[in-house]
């Protein structure tokens, strides 16, 4: 009798004991990551206003890779637009939180204007960012409308064309300085405009000739205005438009093969994903996987193709590595790179000076 109560007792306690370690609250269980993002908002800060690509993009992403990340918190997109992108990054760094609640999509040159050291304005080392994804390295096109006389580079060597950008720190912007000071295009910078669809409304009144894109595919679906493609930049060609010429295949010498090379790289950071710097490892590698999952997400992706916009995706991890050959790129072809946009930058200055 007393041996069946030892037995039972013995008996009882080891499966109390394997209830202990098979129970999900059970402390060898415990996902810290996930406790701390259950019941908290991932604030997805825009650098543009809202309509253009990088408000859409941001808002895609927002609306999918929550249920990828540990605790599923809920993502709230916030428009800040301001500086070329320099508004959302100084509050992503400087104000918010750096516990990997916020996220923003950085400006693409921001890594060589760092480079360069020709930007006060710009105080992030964008090293220390943590670098979650690229939903796309899609390459930058110049466009000009059907009724502009500019048809091509060769055309746009022998006349002034207009064209639109945010700020003279974008993107097209530097595109446009570089051409200029290189090549010797003629093209006229207009800035001051606070997204895509406004300079879009300024083309159609016939105030703008041209502007930069990153999603050529959208505008050229449009049925009441027609654009011409004149030169698209990336490291390859982009596969819908091999007729496009490339900048990299207008270099005639050496100095412009390493100016054109660093410059193509911004391609592949074109809608780069990133939060602020002194955010927990273990909170980066979880939102670098669940951008990851997100980007094979087949919901994601039906929603991005009904929108034409294009995924060609690359981890954090790779767009860090990017960032970094970039901000630490040889000094001689920092060099060339400055001179060539500084001297565009001038010589379109003087040019402005000149029509007043």
């Amino acid at each position: 009798m007393e041996g069946m109560c030892v037995r039972n007792i013995l008996v009882a306690l080891v499966l109390a004991l394997a209830g202990i370690f098979a129970s999900p609250a059970g402390p060898a269980l415990a996902d810290p990551v996930a406790d701390f993002y259950k019941g908290k908002k991932i604030r997805i800060i825009i650098r543009a206003g809202p309509g253009g690509n990088f408000d859409r993009y941001s808002r895609l992403l927002g609306r999918h890779i929550s249920k990828y990340l540990p605790g599923n918190p809920s993502a709230l997109p916030i428009n800040m637009p301001g500086g070329s992108g320099l508004v959302a990054l100084n509050h992503v760094e400087f104000v918010a939180p750096h516990d990997g609640t916020v996220l923003t999509m950085i400006t693409p040159t921001f890594p060589i204007q760092q480079a360069l050291r020709i930007n006060k304005r710009l105080k992030v080392d964008m090293r220390k960012l943590n670098w979650i994804g690229t939903m796309t390295d899609a390459n930058t096109f110049l466009l000009v409308t059907e009724s502009s006389p500019t048809k091509s580079i060769m055309d746009a060597k022998k006349r002034q064309t207009a064209i639109g950008v945010p700020s003279k720190s974008d993107t097209s912007a530097w595109l446009v300085y570089l051409l200029n000071s290189t090549i010797n295009t003629k093209f006229r910078l207009v800035a001051g405009y606070s997204s895509g669809p406004e300079m879009n409304l300024a083309l159609e009144r016939g105030e703008l000739e041209g502007r930069g894109t990153s999603n050529p595919q959208r505008m050229l679906r449009r049925k009441d205005i027609r654009y011409n493609l004149i030169l698209q930049v990336g490291l390859e060609k982009n596969a819908d438009f091999p007729k496009v010429p490339l900048l990299n295949d207008l270099a005639g010498n050496g100095d412009e093969k390493a100016v054109f090379g660093l410059f193509s790289k911004l391609s592949a950071l074109a809608r780069t994903m990133c939060t602020n710097s002194g955010v927990p490892a273990e909170r980066v590698t979880a939102l670098r996987r669940a951008f990851d999952a997100t980007m094979k997400d087949p919901e994601f992706l039906a929603e991005a193709k009904k929108q034409t916009l294009m995924i060609h995706s690359m981890t954090g991890e790779k767009s860090e590595e990017i960032v970094a050959s970039i901000v630490n790129a040889p000094a001689a072809v920092i060099n060339k790179v400055r001179d060539a946009v500084t001297s565009g930058s001038a010589a379109a200055e003087q040019r402005r000076k000149k029509k007043k």
